[in-house]
């Protein structure tokens, strides 16, 4: 993805994704800017501080207020949309705010991206979207259809939409890996089923996935990486081995296994050597121009339990040693 020189907005920009993104993008592609979009003035001061790099602006905003999202998006070639209320319990307790961000929010980005001529915008979406049971997942796949039907509203003007779907990011904020740390200096992990497994993924691998997808997108496409599965329980072995480990039961809205392409999103998916591509579906949509890969068995699930793809001990303390640079008090001995 070539972005030297070009204009970027990240929503949600202070969070995991977007403060590992700026690394990225600045030391790697130098953009002329990057417009870090976010509500909390304390964590733009803090981030500003750790880069002090010129390239990046802070602007205040939240994505429910579509004239400043309209604004903030002036002169810009791409928009990240990673901005999200997103943890399950919070969001069940409080549903009209997560529709109003996650939803109405995302509304919000698109209008203004189409009326800024926008070149491209690209969702950063979740597992949870695909088959939901809590309302963070209902409101994601929700986003991903307003980013992909979103291609319709255009018109003359040239911004694509698509959507990036992948796996639990290790180590991001609400990750599962600083709270088994934690609990290791306690004694004692939680777990909530030790049967339970996960799909995988650094966050370096995301941002790394998320910019392939943008470069590759015609508009309308569901992008979905192909990733490892872990179970919970040997992470949390590989943490703390030798440390108790309690079980405490499934939480309300929590899957056993999540899914990144379900059977019914199968016969519209398209395989390739590293990932899968869901495209469009209406009739209304062009179909031109999109890479054609291979065909999958209209029982074809990819799921975290039956995935070919497992990461082994090793694979697993690689991993944390790595997230160890970002969270260095998380040292893996």
């Amino acid at each position: 993805m070539n972005l030297e020189n070009k204009t970027i907005l990240v929503t949600g920009g202070t969070g995991s994704f977007g403060q590992k993104f700026c690394e990225i993008v600045l030391r790697e592609h130098n953009p002329k800017s990057i417009r870090v979009y976010s509500r909390d003035e304390f964590t733009q001061w803090q981030m500003d501080r750790k880069f002090q790099d010129e390239r990046l602006r802070f602007f205040i905003g939240d994505v429910r207020d579509k004239e400043r999202l309209s604004r903030a998006m002036n002169g810009v070639d791409y928009v990240f949309h990673a901005a999200a209320l997103k943890h399950i319990p919070i969001a069940e307790y409080n549903p009209f705010e997560v529709i109003k961000t996650n939803i109405t929010g995302t509304q919000n980005l698109i209008e203004a991206a189409i009326d800024n001529n926008v070149e491209k915008a690209i969702l950063i979406s979740t597992d949870k979207a695909v088959q939901p049971l809590n309302l963070y997942g209902a409101s994601k796949l929700c986003a991903e259809r307003l980013f992909v039907q979103a291609n319709a509203y255009v018109g003359p003007r040239r911004t694509k939409f698509s959507c990036a779907r992948y796996g639990n990011v290790l180590g991001s904020r609400g990750s599962v890996v600083p709270l088994f740390f934690e609990q290791k200096r306690k004694g004692k992990l939680t777990i909530t089923d030790k049967k339970m497994t996960r799909f995988w993924i650094t966050l370096e691998q995301g941002i790394n996935f998320v910019l392939t997808s943008l470069d590759k997108t015609m508009g309308g496409e569901v992008f979905i990486p192909k990733i490892p599965s872990m179970t919970v329980t040997k992470l949390a072995e590989v943490i703390a081995p030798g440390v108790e480990i309690e079980e405490i039961g499934i939480r309300p809205g929590e899957k056993l296994h999540e899914v990144l392409v379900s059977n019914e999103e199968a016969r519209y998916t398209d395989e390739f050597e590293n990932h899968f591509v869901i495209k469009p579906t209406f009739a209304f949509w062009e179909k031109t121009g999109y890479l054609q890969g291979k065909t999958l068995a209209e029982d074809f699930v990819y799921s975290s339990d039956t995935n070919t793809w497992w990461l082994d001990e090793e694979e697993i303390r690689k991993i944390l040693r790595d997230i160890n640079n970002d969270y260095e008090e998380m040292a893996v001995r």
